[in-house]
């Protein structure tokens, strides 16, 4: 949620209208609401020192991996390039590892997602002379809080390596658990996530990184602010994307501990509450002790695919009918909808989320039981236009009714998808131009 008495402050002049480069003397605002920002997070984080410069949760990523081999380097140890990443890891993790120009060695995983300390303990000790860093995310992609955390991070320190804790999950850890506290040396924080910043749609993204007060003197640096810090910039400017700070910094002062606390108990509990209510009828993938689960649940569609042929795409679409954006599609597993209900909505609207995959997966039990074909199903033709139901002959076998209106709720309010479907890999599989030819210039 990005609540308007967060985003009025960047519509103002004096926040939106100022160049990155004025003398600090004029951006006095500016570094309080930094120097605020950078306390807070460092606070809710355990960490000892924070630079908001990277411009998103992946440049965070590179810029905490550069800190950590300066670190190596400073120690006369610039041999350090192994990074150890968890096949269940973020796709950005490998990426910014070689880009920050260490090695990348996976560690595997299990069969409930989390990492397979015992491999992580022999790939650490094979590669103890160079090992540099692992890449851990916590909670892990596969949304669940790995037990062995603080014993994975003991295990990489034993061989000499760093932990980058990837903080793209800390809205399930904010006022509960600090990663500077139980081991990591280095996080990022997405506050294009967490803390409120709109998050999607090619808006600007921050991806602030928190250190251990022996990584702090190689957080970026920028020529125009001497003494910043000794690194090298990541960014053009000295506080990246400063201009949206304000929505940061207004979330994180209007709620205090206390509701930054709550907000993350409502994620973990909304997460948890729509997991075991679909549980009779979806397998959840991955759980924790107890069947639990952080901040998302994921819900396995490969046996319904395997065996009645309807696939997370058909399910995807058909929630459009019934006023749902899908919940993120095969990641990190293929397949499969990953849900994360975050703190911001409200039990109204997550229960009828839950209804609707209830209702679709009767649907798809019509296919199961041979009522009705799989490429003639209600799900397969999804999603329904307003002219798609407008014909005199109706040549399918479920009704007009069952398309447009499945749960009785939607004769209230009704959202009409202006497109049917379309072959979302098309584009990406035929390569055209859209350009006048070239002729058309001469």
């Amino acid at each position: 949620l990005n609540a308007a008495s967060e985003m009025f402050p960047i519509t103002w002049p004096e926040f939106a209208d100022i160049h990155p480069f004025v003398p600090l003397e004029q951006a006095a605002g500016y570094l309080e609401i930094i120097g605020d920002i950078e306390k807070w997070l460092a606070a809710i984080s355990g960490y000892d020192a924070v630079s908001v410069q990277p411009n998103s949760g992946a440049q965070g990523e590179f810029t905490g991996l550069l800190a950590i081999r300066g670190y190596h380097e400073a120690n006369g140890e610039a041999h350090r390039d192994i990074c150890l990443i968890p096949s269940s890891a973020h796709g950005t993790n490998p990426a910014s590892a070689v880009m920050a120009g260490m090695k990348v060695v996976v560690v595997n995983s299990d069969e409930d997602g989390s990492i397979d300390v015992e491999d992580l303990k022999a790939k650490a000790e094979e590669h103890a002379d160079n090992l540099a860093a692992i890449m851990v995310t916590y909670p892990s992609t596969h949304g669940v809080f790995e037990e062995a955390i603080v014993e994975i991070c003991e295990i990489v320190h034993r061989y000499g390596g760093q932990v980058y804790l990837d903080g793209a999950n800390m809205n399930a850890m904010v006022g509960i658990a600090e990663p500077g506290m139980f081991g990591s040396d280095v996080s990022h924080f997405n506050l294009h996530k967490t803390f409120a910043i709109p998050h999607g749609g090619g808006g600007p993204g921050i991806g602030p990184i928190g250190v251990k007060s022996h990584l702090a003197p190689y957080l970026p640096g920028h020529s125009l602010v001497p003494g910043l810090a000794g690194g090298g910039p990541v960014a053009s400017a000295p506080w990246g994307s400063a201009g949206v700070l304000a929505i940061s910094w207004m979330y994180m002062l209007m709620l205090g501990p206390l509701g930054l606390k709550r907000a993350t108990e409502v994620a973990i509990l909304s997460a948890n509450y729509i997991a075991k209510r679909l549980a009779p009828h979806y397998p959840v993938l991955y759980t924790g002790p107890g069947g639990l689960v952080a901040h998302e649940c994921i819900i396995d569609i490969r046996g319904i695919d395997h065996e009645v042929g309807i696939n997370n795409e058909d399910v995807a679409k058909r929630l459009i009918d019934y006023g749902f954006h899908a919940p993120t599609m095969s990641f990190p597993v293929a397949g499969t909808l990953m849900i994360e209900p975050t703190e911001s909505e409200s039990l109204y609207e997550i229960d009828r989320f839950i209804d609707a995959m209830i209702a679709i997966k009767g649907e798809i039990d019509q296919v199961a039981d041979g009522d009705v074909s799989v490429d003639d199903s209600v799900l397969r033709n999804a999603p329904h236009t307003a002219e798609d139901l407008l014909v005199t002959d109706w040549p399918h076998p479920y009704t007009r009714e069952d398309a447009a209106y499945p749960v009785p709720a939607l004769r209230e309010w009704k959202y009409w998808v202006p497109v049917g479907r379309v072959d979302n890999a098309f584009g990406d599989r035929n390569i055209m131009c859209a350009c006048p030819p070239v002729e058309d210039y001469a």
